[in-house]
């Protein structure tokens, strides 16, 4: 499974329900609007757009990040059959190697695209979702 968008031409309102998607979920893990900002490297103005039901520009990174975010929301949701530990799991401290005892979403609220990714990943395999031999 990989984690990343094929990006094709979305318009203003499609791109607006996939933020609005990913920030649901965003929220569901109990993220801040700050985290929650800087996970997707969308504005608060763009957030504020988003929940208001307006269309948002979004470019390819932004709809990658958002994709991310969708993907491992999935991952957990194949891991995992009660709601609290599919939201509840992101904000809970890990002990494994990558994570070190920081909590997946506080990782992913760095911003930068290769924690998200690298956290993606780790869950993905935690969850044991990927297919064998997949990158």
């Amino acid at each position: 499974m990989h984690a990343t968008l094929r990006i094709r031409a979305f318009s203003t309102d499609q791109r607006g329900v996939i933020l609005r998607t990913a920030l649901r979920v965003l929220e569901k893990w109990k993220a801040t609007t700050e985290q929650a900002s800087n996970v997707l490297r969308v504005s608060r103005s763009s957030i504020s757009r988003a929940h208001q039901g307006k269309g948002v520009e979004l470019d390819r990174d932004q709809l990658e990040r958002a994709s991310i975010v969708l993907n491992c929301h999935a991952s957990l949701r194949l891991a995992f059959d009660n709601p609290e530990n599919v939201y509840g799991f992101m904000g809970l401290e890990n002990q494994n190697e990558f994570f070190n005892g920081r909590k997946p979403l506080e990782i992913m609220a760095q911003g930068d695209l290769m924690s998200i990714l690298e956290t993606y990943k780790r869950i993905d395999a935690f969850c044991g979702v990927s297919e064998p031999g997949a990158n």
